[in-house]
């Protein structure tokens, strides 16, 4: 994190919510400014330069999705949406836009807190950007310039398009990826249809990797919106 109290910038229109966010983030040791709108919320976040940020979608001045666009065109700060919008089309446009995490309302602040923790780690975590380097999680360990992966020390083999679906992921640790992200990144852009793809695939590397494949630790599933690889172990 950039400062030795890192700072988070609400953007929420509703005054109890945010009372309610200011209060518990500061007692948590956050630095926290609102915004009642999407405007005031970007310009907030071109002045404060915060470490997070906290979005509602139904914003009464523009949709929370073009709040994230018009961030994601000059700064990759994590923002995790906070929003009544349950349906997974809400989930995967915010998500699709650029949103690292979505919580939905109403919301536990102990779950809020816990995906804070990982918005933070995976912005700042370079192991997985640095292909000289080596990733390792739990039993899982990847080396990026011999492009090798190995459980518990074991060699394991992965197809070319086994590797890039883990690299993608793993790169991503933490935030949760659309299908058609994740079909665009591995597959290209006009494979962005084919989720039948994925699942096989996934299936396919939670079999290699995972202990039990069934109840997988690391590569999870978001249900109908994708998968997260939980850097959490």
């Amino acid at each position: 994190m950039s400062r030795l109290q890192p700072v988070i910038v609400v953007i929420e229109d509703d005054p109890p919510i945010r009372r309610f966010l200011r209060t518990g983030l500061t007692t948590q040791g956050f630095t926290v400014y609102e915004a009642a709108n999407g405007k005031q919320g970007i310009i907030e976040a071109g002045n404060r330069k915060p470490d997070l940020i906290i979005l509602d979608l139904g914003l009464p001045d523009r949709d929370g999705v073009e709040v994230i666009k018009a961030i994601r065109a000059w700064s990759a700060m994590p923002i995790i949406i906070l929003s009544a919008r349950s349906n997974e089309d809400n989930k995967i446009k915010g998500l699709d836009a650029g949103a690292d995490d979505y919580l939905t309302k109403p919301f536990g602040f102990g779950e809020l807190l816990a995906r804070i923790r990982v918005a933070l780690r995976h912005a700042n975590r370079s192991a997985a950007k640095d292909s000289g380097e080596i990733f390792n999680c739990g039993n899982l360990t990847l080396d990026f310039q011999q492009r090798t992966v190995s459980v518990d020390g074991k060699n394991v083999h992965l197809t070319p398009i086994q590797y890039r679906l883990l690299i993608t992921l793993v790169k991503n640790a933490g935030k949760v990826l659309t299908h058609q992200q994740i079909l665009k990144e591995v597959w290209g852009p006009s494979y962005q249809e084919n989720d039948h793809y994925l699942r096989i695939y996934m299936s396919q590397l939670r079999h290699k990797l995972e202990t039990d494949p069934a109840q997988p630790k690391f590569l999870l599933t978001e249900l109908g919106v994708g998968y997260r690889f939980n850097d959490s172990i």
